[in-house]
C-alpha cells in the first residue's frame, strides 16, 4: 500500500524543517563512532577500575574482544512498573554470557511515580525529571566502556529521558527493555466511580482506598492506558523494542525468554559485529512520525505531545504541535482502553495488541514501512506475535482479525476517523486537547470563566458549591516556569462530577492532565504560559471563554483582556520544600511547553 498523501507531506515539512539540525546531529554521531568501540580508548588504570569487581567476566573485558553491554536501569521498589527490573541486571548478564558477550550495570536513573505525587508538592518535580533522568544516563554511560545499552524503563518521565539520552548516545546500539503491565484488577470504570463518589462524599476515605488498592495491587505497569503504557506503545511503534515485547505480564515464562531474546539482540546489533544498528540510524523523522501514527490511533498520551518533541530535539529532528494535529487528523482511532473505554490494556493485548495494529496501520498506508529497527529494517516484523513453544522463542503471524471489536477495531471500521488529539490555537495562545474519549456534544463549550491558581482553589470553590453551573475552569501559573508543569489529574473526578450535573464545563490551564485526562473536555499545555506573557495570565473571573475542538480555536471573547495588566500572584511557595529547591535553575531556563518544556535539549 503506498504511503497516505497526509503522512507524507508531514514527513516532509518535518524532514525540510530539521535538515540542519538533522545534519549536524548524524555528523556528531559517524564521527564518534568512526573512532570505534569505546573501550579501545581506555587505559590500563581506566579499565582496571571498569572491571574491578566483574570476577568471571574480568579476562573477557580486558580482552576487548566481544562486546559490553550497558545497563541503565530505573529500578526502585516503589514503582510497581519497575519493581520487576530488580532481578534483571543478573539475567541480562546472563544471557550476555549464553551469547558470547559481558554486561554491566553502567548506572541507575530516578524514577518517580505520578500516582504517589498526584496532587502533592512532589508532583512539581515530575516534569523536570526526565531531564534529570537524561542527564543520569549521560553520567552512567560517558565512562565510555560499552558496545551497546540496554534501558530499563516504563513510567512517564523515564522512557522520555532515557530516549533523549540514547539519541545523545546514538552512536551506539541502544534497546529498550520492558517489565510489562500488572494482571487486571478492579476495572477502571469501577475506580473511576469511586472516585467521584468520594468527591461528592457518597463514600469514605476507606472506600477510596480499597478500590485503589483492588486497582493498584501488584508487580507492572498500571493497566490503564495513561502515559507509561503510551510509552511502550511508542517503543514498539519507533523499533527500540523487540517486536510484541510491551505487554506481557512481568514474571511470565515470555517475559523472561523476551529479556533474554533483546539482550541477544542488543550483542549482535553492536560495531563489533555485521548488523551494526546504532540509535541515531534509528530515531529519524519517519520513526517519530511512525509514533505519533501510533499515539493517535491509541487514542494515547497527552504528555507524549510535550515528552515527543523533546525527544526528537535530541535526534536533531524539529516537530511542532501542528505535526501532532495533522496526522491525528489523517489516522483513524482504533482503541478504546480506559480512560477511553472500558478495557485495560491487558484486554487490548488480548484482543490482538500492537501488532495487529500496526499491520492494519501499514495496510492503510499510514506507516513508513521501511524504517531502522533494533529487529532489523522494516516495521513489518511488527506485526508478529512472540510464542513461547517448548521453551524456544518464536515468532507467529499476529492475528488477521479483531478478537474483541468494542476494544480494538480495523483501520476500514474504526471508533473514530481521526485520532484523539486537536491543536487548539487563537488568542490565548496554542494548546492540545485530547479528544479521544470526549463526547462529540461536548467538543465546543462557551462559558463564564472561573480562575484559579491551584488545584486546591478549585476543589475548594467546588466543595463550597460556588461551580454549580456552566463554567470553563481556568487553572494558571501551572507551565513550567511557574512550577514545573504538575499534571492536574486531581482535578479530573471535580470536572466529571459538574459534567455529569448536566453543566457545560471544560478546563483551560498551561500545565498538564496526562494520558487520564478523561471525558471532560481539557485545553492543556498554553503557551506561552502566564508566568511567560500569555493572555491567559491576564483573565478574569466571569471572561467568557470558548473553547472549540472542531475548529481548532481557543478564545477569550470578552473585549479588552490583552489591555489589562498581568496577575501577580505569590509564587514564592513554589521555590521552596521537597526538592523545589533544586529544581530553581530548571524553572529558571525551561523551555514552553511548545517546544518540549525541556532545559537540556
Amino acid at each position: 500500500m503506498p504511503l497516505d498523501t497526509r503522512i507524507a507531506a508531514v514527513t516532509d515539512k518535518i524532514i525540510n524543517r530539521s535538515k540542519d539540525t538533522r545534519a549536524a546531529y548524524l555528523g556528531r554521531m559517524r564521527r564518534a563512532a568512526e573512532e570505534g568501540p569505546r573501550r579501545a580508548h581506555l587505559n590500563c588504570g581506566n579499565q582496571a577500575h571498569a572491571y574491578a569487581a566483574m570476577d568471571a567476566d574480568k579476562a573477557r573485558l580486558t580482552e576487548c574482544r566481544v562486546p559490553n553491554l550497558g545497563i541503565v536501569t530505573a529500578y526502585n521498589d516503589m514503582l510497581s512498573a519497575h519493581q520487576p527490573f530488580e532481578t534483571y541486571p543478573e539475567q541480562i548478564k546472563q544471557a550476555a554470557r549464553t551469547a558470547g558477550a559481558t554486561a554491566q550495570v553502567a548506572g541507575g536513573v530516578p524514577a518517580m511515580c505520578d500516582g504517589v505525587t498526584q496532587g502533592q508538592t512532589g508532583m512539581e518535580l515530575s516534569l523536570f525529571s526526565r531531564d534529570v533522568i537524561a542527564l543520569a544516563a549521560g553520567v552512567a554511560l560517558s565512562h565510555n566502556t560499552f558496545d551497546a545499552a540496554v534501558y530499563l524503563g516504563v513510567c512517564d518521565k523515564i522512557v522520555p529521558g532515557l530516549v533523549i539520552a540514547a539519541a545523545t548516545f546514538g552512536f551506539i546500539p541502544g534497546l529498550f527493555i520492558p517489565a510489562g503491565p500488572m494482571v487486571s484488577g478492579l476495572p477502571n470504570d469501577a475506580k473511576a466511580r469511586v472516585r467521584q463518589q468520594f468527591a461528592t462524599g457518597q463514600v469514605g476515605r476507606a472506600t477510596l482506598m480499597e478500590a485503589e488498592m483492588a486497582s493498584y495491587h501488584g508487580p507492572g505497569t498500571c493497566t490503564f492506558y495513561g502515559t507509561a503504557n503510551s510509552n511502550q506503545m511508542l517503543m514498539e511503534f519507533m523499533g527500540l523494542h523487540l517486536p510484541g515485547a510491551s505487554f506481557v505480564n512481568p514474571g511470565t515464562p515470555l517475559r523472561e525468554a523476551l529479556t533474554a531474546a533483546a539482550t541477544a539482540r542488543a550483542v549482535s546489533i553492536t560495531a563489533l559485529g555485521n548488523d551494526y544498528t546504532p540509535v541515531c540510524d534509528i530515531l529519524d523523522e519517519k520513526a517519530f512520525v511512525n509514533g505519533i501514527v501510533g499515539l493517535m490511533a491509541t487514542g494515547g498520551s497527552t504528555n507524549l505531545v510535550i515528552h515527543m518533541v523533546a525527544m526528537a530535539r535530541a535526534a536533531g529532528v524539529i516537530l511542532e504541535c501542528s505535526d501532532f494535529a495533522e496526522i491525528s487528523a489523517a489516522t483513524p482511532l482504533m482503541a478504546r482502553v480506559y480512560p477511553n473505554g472500558l478495557a485495560d490494556v491487558n484486554h487490548f493485548h488480548a484482543a490482538g495488541g500492537l501488532g495487529y495494529m500496526i499491520a492494519q496501520l501499514l495496510g492503510a498506508g499510514l506507516l513508513h514501512p521501511d524504517t531502522c529497527t533494533v529487529a532489523g529494517r522494516g516495521l513489518s516484523r511488527y506485526t508478529q506475535e512472540p510464542k513461547l513453544k517448548d521453551g524456544t522463542l518464536t515468532y507467529d503471524a499476529g492475528v488477521g482479525a479483531t478478537l474483541n471489536d468494542k476494544v480494538l477495531r480495523p483501520a476500514a471500521d474504526p471508533f473514530q476517523p481521526t485520532g484523539g488529539l486537536v491543536e487548539l490555537c487563537g488568542n490565548l495562545g496554542r494548546g492540545v486537547m485530547k479528544v479521544s474519549a470526549v463526547a462529540r456534544e461536548r467538543r465546543v463549550i462557551e462559558a463564564p470563566a472561573a480562575v484559579f491558581h491551584s488545584q486546591a482553589g478549585v476543589k475548594n470553590a467546588f466543595q463550597a458549591n460556588q461551580l454549580n453551573r456552566d463554567v470553563i475552569v481556568v487553572v494558571r501559573f501551572q507551565g513550567p516556569k511557574s512550577n514545573g508543569m504538575p499534571e492536574l489529574h486531581a482535578l479530573t473526578p471535580i470536572l466529571a462530577v459538574l459534567q455529569d450535573r448536566g453543566h457545560k464545563v471544560a478546563l483551560v490551564t498551561d500545565g498538564r492532565m496526562s494520558g487520564a485526562s478523561g471525558k471532560v473536555p481539557s485545553a492543556i499545555h498554553v503557551a506561552p504560559e502566564a508566568l511567560d506573557g500569555g493572555l491567559i495570565g491576564k483573565v478574569q473571573d466571569g471572561d467568557v471563554i470558548r473553547v472549540d475542538a472542531g475548529l481548532g480555536a481557543l478564545e477569550v471573547l470578552t473585549k479588552g483582556v490583552a489591555a489589562r495588566p498581568p496577575a501577580r500572584p505569590d509564587l514564592s511557595d513554589n521555590d521552596t520544600g521537597i526538592g523545589r529547591e533544586l529544581f530553581r535553575v530548571f524553572r529558571q531556563t525551561a523551555g514552553p511547553a511548545t517546544d518540549g518544556a525541556a532545559v537540556v535539549v
